[in-house]
């Protein structure tokens, strides 16, 4: 009965160590190139901003280049449940309309990894990501959402 108890325990911990496994209550941050002046954003800008409604940023006037996790990702998750509130299939429509009537030039850039997100960040002038809060490196900009950072309480990015 131990034997099979602390198996389970260590099958249990191997699981949780494998890379892409996401607890519930882990948070996403909005990451932005550290030209963007921002350093709050209210969730109703954000949303406008991601939905690509708002192209522009406030203060500098520098053009937003959106950066989105692929498919499946947990941050792309967050991004269709939270902010976008579609299904896969519906911004995936969205996105072709809105390219269809001028709107936009392009839809968003698609990214594989948090990593390559934030070098993209880091290397595109206007640009914003959502990444996973444990993936962010130290001296990256964060913006806040509705004056709260991930982690603390009442942080909407969470998943």
């Amino acid at each position: 009965m131990r034997q099979i108890l602390a198996s389970t325990l260590l099958l249990f911990a191997f699981v949780i160590a494998l890379p892409g496994h996401v607890e519930s209550g882990s948070s996403v941050s909005v990451v932005v190139n550290s030209k963007v002046s921002a350093e709050n954003i209210s969730f109703d800008d954000l949303r406008r901003i991601l939905l690509g409604d708002k192209q522009f940023w406030e203060g500098n006037n520098q053009r937003v280049t959106l950066l989105v996790r692929a498919a499946k990702a947990p941050e792309r998750t967050v991004l269709l449940d939270k902010i976008y509130q579609m299904s896969e299939a519906q911004y995936k429509q969205y996105w072709i309309a809105k390219v269809f009537r001028a709107e936009a030039t392009s839809g968003p850039k698609i990214v594989t990894s948090n990593k390559m997100a934030c070098d993209l960040v880091k290397a595109i002038p206007g640009s914003i990501a959502l990444v996973a809060s444990a993936d962010v490196p130290p001296g990256f900009k964060v913006l806040k959402v509705d004056g709260k950072k991930p982690g603390d309480g009442g942080y909407r990015l969470t998943y």
